[in-house]
């Protein structure tokens, strides 16, 4: 089984679980938003926070930006997209506070030009979005600049996933099970395919998950999900697309210390008699 170094970092068998707080577009477009989240990774003890970055005009056609859509931003589906944009300098901002509190960032960039824009931020990795893995010309765009890569395969078949791994390879790949719906359903979340795609991958697998709740999460990673990555919000109730399926500060924290714990708990497979079960087994056991 391979791992990938992520600013540092191992990920893969054997390593803690690295753990993700997306910010996706969950900032509304402001930046004091953004730090206060980046914050709330940092307290909960997450390794890295994720944004997303679109050229719009790219991502999205005429039809679909001239769609009238109320926002705080406008009256159309354009307006609230450019809107919730990030633009360089807020780029900047954020990579300077990130450094300062000793978090990692990097961004899911849904085009060629995205990418290229990030790259001057010098990521540690990108992730590709599940809507993504079947766009050839991204993929091979992002392997080009030889960084880590974090593929969601949400919304694809197996064959699909399988035509993504053989095109980007599998050094420095990390998979994401996932599923793309926004929350996701308890029954559509399949996380028996984790160990499956680790097996049949070879490669570190992790989960994203839109859920409701941490259960299913933790549960992820008592199946061997090496990364979990979740969306993050200050507040459910906030204005937005994502903030439903979104954990709140105190939920990330009992998310990262739960995972902590389940860490501890599953041991190294190995059966043995405890220091604390001597005593039990002398007082208790009649034949040796």
């Amino acid at each position: 089984m391979s791992e990938v170094i992520i600013n540092g970092t191992r990920v893969g068998e054997g390593a803690p679980c690295y753990v993700v707080a997306e910010i996706g577009i969950n900032h509304n477009g402001e930046l004091e938003t953004a730090r206060r989240l980046i914050d709330v990774a940092g307290i909960a003890g997450c390794q890295a926070v994720k944004f997303q970055k679109r050229t719009v005009d790219v991502v999205y056609g005429k039809e679909e930006l001239d769609r009238p859509r109320e926002s705080p931003f406008g009256k159309t589906n354009g307006d609230l997209k450019r809107g919730l944009e990030f633009g360089l300098g807020q780029y900047w901002d954020v990579h300077r506070y990130c450094r300062d509190k000793h978090l990692t960032w990097f961004a899911s960039c849904w085009d060629e030009h995205s990418v290229d824009f990030i790259e001057q931020f010098n990521p540690p990795a990108y992730k590709i979005a599940s809507a993504c893995l079947t766009d050839a010309n991204l993929l091979a765009h992002h392997r080009r600049t030889g960084r880590p890569l974090i593929l969601s395969t949400g919304m694809s078949t197996e064959e699909q996933v399988d035509r993504a791994v053989e095109l980007l390879g599998t050094d420095k790949l990390v998979l994401l099970h996932t599923t793309s719906a926004y929350p996701a359903k308890l029954d559509d979340l399949n996380l028996k395919m984790i160990p499956r795609m680790a097996e049949r991958y070879r490669v570190p697998v992790g989960y994203s998950g839109h859920e409701v709740g941490l259960a299913t999460s933790l549960a992820a990673v008592a199946l061997g999900a090496c990364m979990v990555e979740r969306h993050i919000t200050l507040d459910r109730a906030m204005w937005g697309s994502d903030q439903a399926a979104s954990v709140e500060p105190q939920g990330l924290m009992k998310l990262v210390r739960d995972i902590r714990a389940i860490e501890r708990a599953l041991g190294d497979g190995v059966k043995t008699v405890t220091a604390d079960e001597v005593p039990i087994m002398n007082k208790l056991r009649r034949v040796a």
